[in-house]
């Protein structure tokens, strides 16, 4: 799994350095971070309604949204998914 998200993430600092004509990621990215994390708090939304009720297989989309949407974030400030893993991994004591 890790290996996609890393597949996933080198994508997406891709797209912010050389960005695609229509391709979602790059006019996210250039659209700036309010727009980013509007989308976050959409799917983060929509994360929870799918919890509520809406079946195992929505939860999984909708997560999958929102992973998207936090990788986009990490990419517009710079930061990686290492520093994720790292952050994690400092607090699992």
């Amino acid at each position: 799994m890790s290996d996609f998200i890393d597949q996933l993430f080198t994508t997406l600092q891709d797209r912010k350095a050389n960005p695609v004509p229509g391709s979602y990621t790059a006019s996210l990215l250039a659209d700036g971070e309010d727009e980013i994390v509007k989308k976050i708090g959409e799917e983060a939304v929509e994360v929870i309604l799918a919890a509520k009720g809406q079946g195992n297989q929505r939860i999984i989309e909708e997560t999958a949204d929102l992973v998207y949407h936090l990788l986009v974030l990490l990419v517009s400030h710079d930061l990686t998914w290492d520093d994720i893993r790292q952050e994690l991994a400092s607090r699992h004591k």
